[in-house]
C-alpha cells in the first residue's frame, strides 16, 4: 500500500487537502522498500514446493532404449518413475564449445513455453559421437581436447568431463524436477503410452497453491496446475559464482544456506535495500564460474519468475579454516553447487565452457548477440532530474551548463512534460513548442531524451490509446477483457509487446509525423516496464493475465526486452535506417543489450548506494550488458556536496553517465553546491569527456565481440586469487584501472595493482607503481585514484568543449605508457549513424611502441572515412630522453619534432606532430 500511495501521490496532487494529510500521514514512515510487498521463497508457492525436495531422491532415470543419435543431436526419453509421465531429453554440441540441454514434457497436454526472440540466430550444431554405451549410460564425445559427456541412466545424471577433470555435473544431487501439466479433475496422468500393470502409479499430491495462489488481496489462478521446472548444477572446483543480474549485490555471490534464493522476476522495487537476494527491475538468468584454471557459464533460457539456490562446501570457512585444511591435508574438493527453480515453462539451458572468461562472453554473445553501438553522444554526460518544469526551466539549465563551462550532451524530461501522462505528447503549457525547444539544444549540437512509458491512459480522445484497443493490442486478462491496472495516469492498458504486430506498431509511433513535436535529437527512455501496476501483485501484473496462447507468468521478463526492442527499432525507422538509436531501459532480460543502455533504478543518496553501484553494473557487464550507470547522487533522498562530488567521480569512469533526482529532492544541478563543488563536478565531468575516444573504441569492441567494457579484475587475471571477489575497482577495457573513492571522510584509499611484473601509472601524477601490490594512495576531495596499465596507448582529446559532437574535430593526445613496449588503438566514425557497419566508414589503427619507434597502422584498409583530426601531443611515460625526435610520414617524408623530457618522472612530451589520424606514420626516438 505504501508503494502505490507513493506513486499515486503525485497523480492526484490536486485531491482534497484531506485526503493528501491522509496520504501525508500513510507516508510518514522511513521511505524505503517494504518487504512485506514482495514475496519470498516461502510465500511463492513453486519455489516452496520444489526447495522442500531433498537431495538424493531423484525418481528420474534415462531410457536409455529410447536413444537416437541423428548429425545433429541426441535425444531420449525420460521418465519419472513415480507418476510414470515420460519428458524428452535433447542434447546438443554447439559450436564455440558449448552444450544445450532441454527437456520438456514428452506429450504435454498443451504446449510449454519456449522463449523466443531472444537468441539471435538458431545456434550451429556440431557432431556428437558415441565413444560407448552399457545398461548404465552412455559417453559422448563434445570433440578436441578429450572433451565428453557420461549420461548415466538410473537416476538420470550428465557429467560434462575434460580429460579426466569433471567440469560440471547435472542432476548431481538429485533436484531434476517436471511438474507436468494437467487437469484440475485428474488425480494423475496416464500418457498414451500406458505404464505396464506392474508398474505402480503413485497419486499426486494436491498440495495448496498448485491450482490457486493468494498473496495480500490477489489471488492468483492456474489453470495449467502446477507447471515449476527445476534442474541442480555441481561446479567441482569452483568457489566464485556470479552474474544473475539484477540484485543489490556484491559482485562475487552468496551461498543462500539459510536464507531466500536469489530472485529473478521484473519488479518495480521502490528504494531497493542492498545486499540480499529480493529481485528487483531486470533479470538475466546467466552465472559465471570462475577459478585459476577454468571459466564457464550456465544460461538458463526461461522467461517465467525464477529462483537460485546456490551452496558451497566452502562457505563460511575462514582463510585460517582453509589454511588448516591444507595443512592437515584435506583433500576436499571446493565445489558449488547452483540450483534452477522457474514457475512454468521448460529446461532450456547454454553450458558454456570456456575455458578462459573471453571464452565465455564470446560464446554468450554468440546465443544473445552483442551491446548495441550506442551514439558517442550516449557515452558523454546526461543530465536529469523528474521534472524540468517547463521549456523555460530546460533553456535556464541549458545555460547554466554553459555559464559554468561544464560540458554535457543530453538533458532528460520526465513523465511531468506529457499532457497528463499520455506518451507520445506534451504538455500544451508548459511545453508548448517542443521543436523551439529542440532546435535550440541542437544548435549548441545537444540532445534531449524523453520519457515514453509502456502503461497507457485509457482515454477514448487519446490516439495511442484508441488505436491499441481497436486492433486488439492489449494484453488482456483472464476473462477474456483488455488487462486494465493502476499507474501514472490512473486507469491504463498495457500493450501486449509479445507480439511482433504490437511491436511494429508501437515502432511506427515514433515516426516524425506521427510523434508530434519530435526531432532528430530527441531519444527515448522506457520506465516502468517491468511492467509497473500500482495496485497489481508485487506492484506488477497478475500472473493469469493472458497473451494470446501464453500466460503473463509465462512471458513475465521478458516484457521489458520486447518495450525497448520495439522502441529501439521505431528510432532506426524514422531515420530511415541510418541513425544508431539511443534508449534506456530499467526492465531488461538476456539479449537486452542488443537495444541499448540499462540503469540500476531508483537508488538513494546514501554512500552505499554509491559502493553498490560498482558491483551492480560489474555483474551487468559480466552478462552483455556494458552500457550500465546509477543515477549520480541517488534518485531518493538529498546528497551532501562531499557525497555528490564523490559520485560525480565515480559515474564519470561508469559506462552510462547520468545525473538524476526525485522531484521532491532540492534542485542539484552541478553549479549549486558552491564554487569549490563545481569545480570538483566540472573537472570529473571533463576528465569523462576527455576519454571519450577510449570509451569510444571500447563499445565498439563490444558492440565486435561481446567482451565487457567494464571489467572485475579477475577477468584480465584470472589466475590471480586476490582478484577473484574484488568488486571496490575495476577496470576499463585492458588498460584504465579506476579505484574510486567511495568512503565518507576518506583520507585515502588502497588499491590493489595486478600483474606480477607489471607497471602500472597514475594518470594524474604519471608516477609509476610496480604491479602485483596493495598500494595506498592518499586523497583529497580532488582526487580520481586512475592508473593506466603499463604497455598501453590510449587516445584523449583535451579541449573543452560543450558537447561530444563540437569536439568531432578536434586533435588527439596520445598517452603512452611503457612496458618496453606498448600498443593500443583509435577507433574513429561519424559517432552516430550505422555507416560504420553499412558502408565500412571508419577508420581503425593500431598504434604500437618498439624499438624506440611509435607507430600508427592501418587495421581496417577496407574501411575508409576522411578527418580533419590530428595528433596534438605525445606522451610517452616511463621514458629516457632521447637526442633527437624524427616523424616520418607515408610520403616518405622526415621531420625534427621538438620536444620536452622530465626527468623527475621520466615523462618524454611530442608537441604538435601534427599527422592525421588517418594516416601511416612512426615516431623515432634516437
Amino acid at each position: 500500500l505504501t508503494v502505490i500511495l507513493w506513486h499515486l501521490k503525485y497523480k492526484f496532487r490536486s485531491m482534497a487537502p484531506v485526503v493528501m494529510l491522509w496520504l501525508a500521514l500513510c507516508l510518514s514512515g522511513t521511505l524505503a522498500v517494504d518487504r512485506g510487498n514482495f514475496k519470498t521463497c516461502d510465500q511463492s508457492a513453486f519455489c516452496k514446493r520444489q526447495r522442500a525436495l531433498q537431495p538424493g531422491q531423484s525418481p528420474y532415470r534415462a531410457l536409455l532404449d529410447t536413444m537416437e543419435l541423428t548429425h545433429t543431436k541426441l535425444t531420449l526419453q525420460l521418465i519419472n518413475d513415480n507418476n510414470k509421465v515420460r519428458l524428452l531429453l535433447e542434447l546438443y554440441r554447439l559450436q564455440g564449445n558449448m552444450t544445450r540441454v532441454k527437456i520438456n514434457e514428452l506429450k504435454p497436454l498443451k504446449p510449454r513455453y519456449e522463449v523466443p526472440d531472444v537468441l539471435v540466430q538458431q545456434p550451429l550444431t556440431e557432431p556428437l559421437s558415441l565413444l560407448s554405451q552399457d545398461e548404465n549410460g552412455v559417453v559422448l564425445s563434445l570433440g578436441g581436447e578429450a572433451q565428453r559427456v557420461i549420461l548415466s541412466a538410473r537416476p538420470f545424471r550428465l557429467d560434462i568431463m575434460e580429460g579426466h577433470e569433471l567440469l560440471m555435473s547435472l542432476n548431481s544431487r538429485g533436484l531434476l524436477a517436471f511438474e507436468h501439466l494437467r487437469t484440475l479433475f485428474s488425480l494423475f496422468v496416464i500418457l498414451p503410452s500406458q505404464p505396464k500393470a506392474d508398474d505402480k502409479v503413485e497419486e499426486e499430491k494436491d498440495e495448496e497453491g498448485m491450482w490457486e495462489e493468494t498473496f495480500k488481496s490477489h489471488t492468483d489462478t492456474k489453470p495449467n496446475g502446477p507447471s515449476a521446472v527445476s534442474l541442480d548444477f555441481s561446479l567441482p572446483g569452483v568457489e566464485h559464482v556470479y552474474g544473475i543480474p539484477e540484485h543489490a549485490e556484491t559482485l562475487k555471490l552468496k551461498t543462500t544456506d539459510g536464507g531466500d534464493p536469489y530472485r529473478l522476476y521484473n519488479l518495480d522495487v521502490f528504494q531497493y535495500e542492498l545486499f540480499n537476494p529480493m529481485a528487483l527491475y531486470g533479470a538475466v538468468p546467466v552465472m559465471l564460474a570462475h577459478n585459476a584454471q577454468r571459466t564457464t557459464g550456465i544460461f538458463w533460457l526461461n522467461a517465467a519468475e525464477t529462483w537460485v539456490d546456490i551452496s558451497s562446501n566452502t562457505a563460511g570457512k575462514t582463510v585460517f579454516g582453509k589454511m588448516l585444511d591444507y595443512v592437515q591435508g584435506s583433500n576436499e574438493t571446493p565445489q558449488t553447487d547452483v540450483r534452477w527453480i522457474s514457475e512454468s515453462g521448460i529446461i532450456d539451458v547454454f553450458i558454456m565452457l570456456g575455458p578462459t572468461p573471453y571464452d565465455v562472453f564470446s560464446q554468450y554473445a554468440s546465443l544473445t548477440g552483442t551491446q548495441a553501438f550506442p551514439p558517442l553522444a550516449g557515452l558523454a554526460y546526461h543530465q536529469c532530474r523528474w521534472n524540468y518544469n517547463d521549456q523555460e526551466d530546460v533553456q535556464a539549465v541549458d545555460a547554466g551548463f554553459d555559464q559554468h563551462d561544464i560540458p554535457y550532451d543530453f538533458i532528460w524530461l520526465d513523465i511531468e512534460h506529457t499532457d497528463g501522462k499520455r506518451y507520445f505528447t506534451w504538455d500544451p503549457h508548459k511545453f508548448a513548442t517542443p521543436k523551439d525547444m529542440l532546435q535550440g539544444l541542437l544548435e549548441k549540437k545537444r540532445k534531449m531524451v524523453a520519457i515514453v512509458d509502456p502503461h497507457i491512459k485509457i482515454d477514448s480522445e487519446y490516439k495511442i490509446h484508441t488505436e491499441i484497443r481497436s486492433q486488439g493490442f492489449y494484453i488482456k486478462n483472464k476473462d477474456g477483457g483488455d488487462y486494465e491496472g493502476w499507474c501514472w495516469p490512473g486507469n491504463a492498458g498495457y500493450p501486449d509487446f509479445t507480439k511482433p504486430e504490437m511491436r511494429a506498431w508501437w515502432a511506427s509511433m515514433f515516426a516524425y509525423d506521427q510523434y508530434e513535436g519530435s526531432m532528430e535529437n530527441l531519444y527515448t527512455w522506457n520506465d516502468m516496464n517491468e511492467p509497473s501496476v500500482f495496485n497489481g501483485p508485487e506492484v506488477t501484473m497478475h500472473k493469469d493475465a493472458v497473451h494470446g496462447p501464453w500466460e503473463h507468468r509465462d512471458v513475465h521478463n521478458l516484457y521489458g526486452f520486447y518495450v525497448q526492442a520495439a522502441t529501439a527499432e521505431g528510432l532506426i525507422q524514422r531515420s530511415g535506417g541510418v541513425e544508431r538509436p539511443f534508449v534506456l531501459t530499467r526492465a531488461f532480460f538476456a539479449g537486452s543489450q542488443r537495444y541499448g543502455a540499462v540503469w540500476t533504478g531508483d537508488n538513494a543518496a546514501e554512500w552505499d548506494h554509491l559502493k553498490i553501484s560498482i558491483p551492480m553494473c560489474l555483474s551487468l557487464s559480466l552478462v552483455g550488458i556494458s552500457l550500465c550507470g546509477a543515477d549520480v547522487g541517488g534518485f531518493f533522498k538529498t546528497p551532501n556536496s562531499e557525497l555528490l562530488v564523490r559520485w560525480y567521480q565515480t559515474g564519470a569512469y561508469q559506462p552510462f553517465f547520468r545525473a538524476h533526482a526525485h522531484l521532491d529532492t532540492p534542485r542539484r544541478e552541478p553549479w549549486l553546491f558552491g564554487p569549490d563543488n563545481t569545480a570538483l563536478i566540472r573537472e570529473a565531468v571533463r576528465q569523462r569527456y576527455a576519454l571519450l575516444p577510449y570509451w569510444y573504441q571500447l563499445f565498439y569492441h563490444a558492440h565486435r565481440t561481446g567482451h565487457p567494457v567494464m571489467r572485475p579484475l579477475w577477468v584480465e587475471y584470472p589466475q590471480d586469487a586476490a582478484t577473484f571477489a574484488m568488486d571496490d575497482q575495476f577496470l576499463l577495457g585492458r588498460d584504465l584501472l579506476v579505484h574510486p573513492v567511495t568512503e565518507e571522510g576518506a583520507r585515502g584509499v588502497t588499491a590493489y595493482l595486478p600483474g606480477k611484473g607489471e607497471v602500472w601509472f597514475d594518470v594524474h601524477t604519471f608516477q609509476k607503481h610496480n604491479g602485483a601490490q596493495d598500494l595506498y594512495i592518499p586523497v583529497t576531495m580532488s582526487s580520481i585514484p586512475v592508473f593506466q596499465r603499463g604497455g598501453s596507448i590510449i587516445p584523449r582529446k583535451l579541449r573543452v568543449r560543450r558537447s561530444s559532437a563540437c569536439m568531432e574535430h578536434d586533435p588527439y593526445t596520445l598517452f603512452v605508457a611503457l612496458s618496453q613496449r606498448a600498443e593500443g588503438e583509435l577507433y574513429l566514425d561519424d559517432g552516430h549513424t550505422f555507416n560504420f557497419d553499412t558502408k565500412g566508414e571508419f577508420i581503425h589503427r593500431k598504434l604500437s611502441f618498439s624499438n624506440n619507434i611509435l607507430s600508427s597502422s592501418n587495421l581496417a584498409p577496407a574501411a575508409h572515412l576522411s578527418t580533419m583530426s590530428w595528433i596534438e601531443r605525445i606522451l610517452i611515460l616511463g621514458a629516457s630522453k632521447p637526442s633527437k625526435v624524427t616523424l616520418k610520414t607515408a610520403g616518405g617524408q622526415d621531420s625534427q619534432l621538438e620536444f620536452e623530457f622530465d626527468a623527475s618522472m621520466s615523462v618524454l612530451t611530442i608537441r604538435k606532430p601534427g599527422m592525421n589520424v588517418g594516416e601511416d606514420w612512426s615516431v623515432v626516438l634516437k
